[in-house]
């Protein structure tokens, strides 16, 4: 029992692990939106849905950055976990998807990023963060 208890002398790498690899699944997906500055709204992308996957495009990478540096990690965590919030929503109620499907994802990674991000806003960035060495927290 006493190696379990001695892991949590690593706590702060494995929240620097969990920030690596969150930030990097929202850089990629933030990015990969960055074709939306070229697409014209049209009837299988009415304006608004073109205008909000404009801003994810800006709101991902940035909220990636912040949480793989740990520079306002909470305030990240909690406006990509309103974005996960989001993309579950429009996939229950809009696109009708299950929590797995078959033949194409669900939203299961949405939730788990949710969850992470929960974990983020709640707890922080850890030691080794800019808002250890900034902020003090």
């Amino acid at each position: 029992m006493e190696f379990f208890i001695s892991l949590y002398n690593f706590n702060d790498i494995g929240l620097l692990a969990l920030r690596l690899v969150v930030g990097a699944i929202f850089w990629v997906h933030g990015i990969k939106k960055w074709s939306m500055w070229k697409v014209q709204p049209s009837a299988e992308m009415p304006a608004k849905m073109v205008y909000l996957m404009r801003l994810l495009a800006i709101v991902e990478p940035l909220g990636a950055l912040a949480i793989v540096f740990g520079f306002f990690t909470q305030l990240a965590a909690l406006g990509i976990g309103i974005i996960m919030l989001g993309a579950i929503w429009m996939k229950i109620t809009t696109w009708k998807i299950h929590f797995a499907e078959d033949q194409k994802s669900g939203w299961e990674f949405d939730l788990t990023n949710l969850v992470i991000c929960l974990y983020l806003f709640l707890v922080g960035a850890g030691m080794i963060s800019l808002d250890r060495y900034f902020f003090g927290i």
